[in-house]
This record gives C-alpha cells, structure tokens and sequence, in this order.
C-alpha cells in the first residue's frame, strides 16, 4: 500500500538495506527480520521512528514492532525491498525461524526448537521413570506386570524419542511428517543392530551403526529429516504431478535412509571408538585429569551419541574385572542439572519458565536429564555451561579418589548401590554422595553469580518513542470516547503480570488480561474483525468509535497451530456487540501446558487522552472492561 511506501524504505535502510536482510517473515504485530550483520541496524532510530512501537531482540531474529497494520507494512517492504515472499509466521510469541549468528547459535535454536513441542510429555515420562526406579527400589521384582507396564510408560518415549523429533524436525523443516516418520521408524526398528551384526556383508560392504542403535539418539534423526527435507523440496520440482504422490517420498525415504546408515553409523562408529580410546588414555596417565573431562564432557557425549566408546568398555571391565573406574565421573552431570536449573527457578523472572523447569529438576533428580538440557539449560546456554563446569569439577574430585563402579545399576538417587565395594565397603558411596552434594552447591551457586537469560522474550523492548501502531489506520472514523465491554469471562490480571513483555511493558499499548473462566471470545461492541490469523489465537478488533483492540489468546498457543481453536467469523466480517468470534478449549489448552490468560490492548492509546481499566476481580461478557477518554 502506498500509504507505507515511506515507512517501508525507512525501516529497510535502518536495518542495513535489502543486502544486510538474509529473511524476512511477519507475524500479528512484528517484522521479523533475520539480519546477516545486526550490528548494521539502526535500533535507536527505528525506536523513535514514528510508525513504529519498539524494537525487539529475540531468538536471532530482529523485530519491528509495528502493531495491527503490519501485513500491510510488510507487504511494503518486500515490495520496495525486492524481497522473497516469507508470509506470516504463526506467532506473536515465538521465534519460528532459526537464528543466522554462528554455528552454534544455529545448532541450539534448532535442537531446543525440536524439544519444545514434547517437553511436557519428556518431563512426565521422566517423572513416571523415577517412580518405577521407586518401585524398583522398594523391593518390586523387575520381572513383576506392573513394574513392566510401568517401565514401558515411562521409558517409551526415551526409547523411540527419534519418532518425536521426527515430526517436530519435520514441520521444521518443512517436509511431510509421515514420510519424517517413516524413516525413523526405520532408524528404530526393533533388534537392528543384532540383525545387522549377523548379517553377512554384500558385495563387501557392512552396514554399521553405533553399539546401541538409534534409540535415544538425538543428532542422527535430525541430520536424517534435514538431509530428507533437501531431498523432498527437490524431488517435488523435479516430479510430475501424476506420480508426485508416491514417487516423492519413496525416493525421499530411500536415499535418506542410506545416506544414514552409510555414512552417519560409520562416522559414528569411528568417533566413538576415537572417544573411548581418548578417554583410556587420559585416565592411564591421570584420573583426576580424566574425571575433569569426563565429568565436563559427559553431556556433550550423549547430545552427539559418542557415549558409545564408552559405555562398552564399563559394561565389559564390570563383567572381567568386576569394577569399572571410567563410570563414576560421568554419573553425577545429571546433577549438576538440577542444581543449575534450581538457581533458574530461584532468579528467573518469566513465570512460564519458573512453572516449566520444575518437572524437568524432579527428572533430573532421577537421572534423566533431558527435559533439563534441551527444555531449558541448553536453549539459555549459560544454566549450560554451569552445569559442565561444575561437572568437571565434581568428576575431578571422583578421579582423585578413584571411585569405582562395580554394577550396572540405576541412575540419579538410585545410583549408590552401584558402588558398594564387594567386601561391602562403603567408601564409594561416601564419595559418590559428597559428589552429589558438590554437584547440586557448585551449579547452584555458579548461577548465583551469572545473570539467567531470559527463554521466551530474550531482551525488554525499550518503550522510548513510541507511537501509535495505527498510522494510516483504514479506520476513517474520528475517535470518540467509550466504554470497552470485556470480550470473555474470566478473572481480571494487570497487564503488568503477564509473561510476555511486549505486551506487560505497554509497548503495544495499555490495557487489561483476562484469566478466562470459558473459552468464548465475544465482540466488546460492534465493530469490524481487521485481523484473524490462521491459528486463531490473536483478534485485531476495530469498534466503530475508532478503538483499535488486539485479543490475544493465551501465551505461546500458536504452537497448537490452531488445535482447540474455532473460528466463527473470518477476516473482515463486520459484527454485532456479543457476537461469538472465536471459541477455544481452555482444559485442552492448559493440559497442553499453556496459560490461557488474555491480554486485550488497546493499540491506539496515544490517540486517547486517558485510558481505565476495570478494578472489578472477576468480569463478564456484560461486563464494563476498558474505559477510553477522547
């Protein structure tokens, strides 16, 4: 639109030009732009740039905040920018695309992207191993129904968990999830590495793959469905439209899986053997030296899959010495977790993460630490490091003692027996739980003295120069004062108290949040529905007296990608007052484990002189909600 012609060249040579932009999506109120130099972007213009609200640094992603009129802001600056067409992403909330900094940065968006989506469910099946280690503990023969009902509850999802990130490296990724599932199924498949051991060589060559498989793994199955994704992107260009259907993922699964097994399971292999036979050498020549990296490199191991090399040679020197000295330092990591994410919970600021890393500190308390790493401490990287500082400390304490292992037996708190001496000495024991106490103070007390990233919102957006979302607002009305009805039910929140900070800082305007009591979205009064975004979960309403209205439902509900979601107006449609305009599953959403809490801005506050809000604790679809003073 022509009206932003100016706005659009303005914030396109303020962020480095259309070169500096490596890509560019936009979701309800944001440009974002992934920048290949953000130091090139002008952040202190943009946010007294009239047109925009603020700017904000998140996720490797630098974005504008324009307000309700975004669409036709970025439609602007593609067009002025000669750029590709990203579209709309599916979140106000959330970084959909990945970070364009280094490597590393890259690597952990992607794999803590990939965990997201089932960190719910890895913290519960965490919990539920815990207490069948419980049960286990308590006397339960392992051979007993309910210990393997139990066991399978809780260990099936760590069993098959390349089938999990399958469908969430697929969607992205951007490929079809079934053809995602098909080849970790495969990857998976039951007694693979016994049939292939046995299997005789064709034509000389021998499949390898690493000593345990594919279970559990993490890194194959997300190089696997990355190298797939390629793969079907070209096959579908490449296809004719009446063979497209089978064609197109029977070559996509083919060549993956091959590539895979012909070239990721030797590599894998080579590395860990490489990885065992370091770390024998370092401990022949000091434990203490070993312990440090052990204990600092365990984690690291297990994220690559090369705890292999090690894992063999203390399962066989317990079977033909009776004792293993390389166990010990690579037992407590876990710890260190739970340690670490405990200074998170006590410091952190974001309610969603001091609710979230509760379950993932009880499961790492077992041993399993997944929930903890890829939910939490990897994703802020600095829980992270703590963790493998404190744990190369704790594995240098146990290799100066030389602590032995002399069973393969259980992990977290249930770990001890494994280190009674077979004469019954304690010894190991005792140092094992000073370990764990070392663990848990050391990474609690290193975070102490660092500052917790923040995990959903990395920085405040500054609220200096803001303006009015709605500059060339199509609404052609002049304003007038009016009483806004609440569009839902529910109990009343300051907009202070809400997670995400765009909102609770007022960048994008005053206003109010409702704790729904059902799940009804209604229109305040009659007006017309200017935005409705494909997941459904974010409303820009205009009243007829001009007031420009955002209801966004709940916090980070995009991920349910318009799931417990109906739409019953669309885009454009022009309302009554108590109209139904969207109706969402408030159990399902927060047994998804997402708040529900809704704010409702009002994103042209500027244009009004004072701007009220209800002091009533609870309200109704009848009830007075936002009080607007021309």
């Amino acid at each position: 639109m022509a009206k932003y012609t100016e706005l659009a060249e303005d914030i396109l040579a303020h962020v480095g030009g259309s070169e500096n932009v490596d890509g560019l999506r936009h979701c309800v109120t944001r440009l974002r732009f992934n920048l290949k130099d953000e130091s090139l972007a002008d952040t202190e213009y943009l946010q007294q740039r009239d047109g925009v609200v603020t700017v904000v640094k998140a996720g490797g992603q630098y974005q504008v905040v324009i307000g309700n009129q975004v669409p036709d802001v970025y439609d602007e600056v593609v067009k002025v920018g000669h750029l590709p067409v990203g579209g709309d992403t599916a979140a106000d909330t959330e970084d959909t695309a990945g970070p364009k900094g280094n490597w590393f940065d890259r690597f952990i968006d992607v794999v803590s992207n990939l965990f997201q989506p089932i960190l719910g469910a890895l913290a519960a099946a965490g919990i539920l191993k815990g207490i069948t280690a419980i049960l286990a503990a308590a006397g339960m023969p392992k051979t007993d129904s309910v210990y393997v009902v139990m066991n399978a509850i809780g260990d099936g999802l760590f069993q098959y968990l390349p089938i999990f990130l399958a469908v969430t490296a697929a969607n992205k990724f951007k490929m079809s999830v079934y053809t995602a599932l098909a080849i970790a199924g495969a990857l998976v498949y039951p007694g693979l590495p016994q049939l292939l051991a046995a299997a005789k060589p064709f034509m000389g060559l021998t499949i390898q793959i690493p000593a345990g498989g594919y279970y559990s793994t993490v890194l194959p199955i997300i190089l696997a469905i990355y190298v797939a994704s390629k793969i079907e992107h070209f096959m579908k260009r490449h296809t004719h439209d009446n063979v497209k259907m089978f064609f197109v993922p029977m070559v996509t699964i083919f060549v993956t899986l091959w590539l895979t097994f012909l070239v990721v399971g030797p590599i894998a292999n080579t590395a860990s053997n490489a990885v065992g036979a370091f770390f024998v050498t370092v401990y022949n020549m000091s434990p203490i030296l070993y312990g440090f990296a052990m204990g600092a490199g365990w984690q690291i191991l297990v994220m690559f899959g090369l705890h292999w090399g090690i894992v063999p040679l203390i399962i066989t020197q317990i079977a033909t010495m009776g004792y293993s000295p390389l166990m010990a330092a690579a037992a407590l990591p876990n710890f260190t977790q739970t340690g670490a994410l405990t200074g998170v919970w006590v410091k952190t600021k974001e309610k969603k993460v001091k609710t979230g890393v509760i379950p993932a500190i009880i499961s790492s308390i077992f041993g399993v630490t997944e929930p903890a790493i890829y939910g939490y401490s990897l994703p802020m990287k600095t829980p992270f490091i703590v963790s493998i500082i404190s744990s190369g400390i704790v594995g240098a304490y146990l290799g100066y003692f030389k602590v032995l292992t002399y069973i393969n037996g259980g992990l977290g708190i249930f770990m001890y027996p494994s280190y009674i001496g077979p004469n019954g000495s304690l010894t190991g024991v005792m140092h094992m739980i000073i370990g764990t106490i070392l663990a848990i103070v050391l990474s609690f007390v290193g975070m102490m003295f660092v500052k917790v990233p923040k995990l959903y919102d990395k920085s405040v957006p500054a609220t200096a120069g803001t303006t009015s979302s709605t500059q060339g607002t199509s609404a052609q009305v002049e304003l007038q004062s009016e009483t806004i009805k609440s569009p839902l039910a529910g109990k009343t929140v300051a907009l202070a108290d809400v997670a995400d900070e765009v909102f609770a800082s007022g960048a994008m305007g005053q206003g109010i949040a409702i704790d729904p009591s059902q799940g009804e979205i209604v229109a305040p009064t009659a007006g017309e529905v200017k935005i409705l975004f494909p997941t459904k979960h974010a409303i820009g309403f205009v009243t007829e007296n001009g007031a420009e209205l955002l209801i966004h439902i709940g916090m980070n509900t995009v991920e349910l990608n318009g799931q417990h979601f109906t739409a019953h107006v669309a885009q454009g449609d022009h309302v009554k007052a108590g109209q139904k305009l969207v109706s969402f599953d408030v159990a399902a959403i927060q047994a998804a484990g997402y708040p529900v809490v809704t704010p409702v801005i009002v994103t042209n506050s500027p244009q009004y002189v004072a701007i009220e809000t209800t002091n009533e604790p609870t309200v109704t679809t009848a009830s007075d909600l936002i009080f607007l003073k021309k």
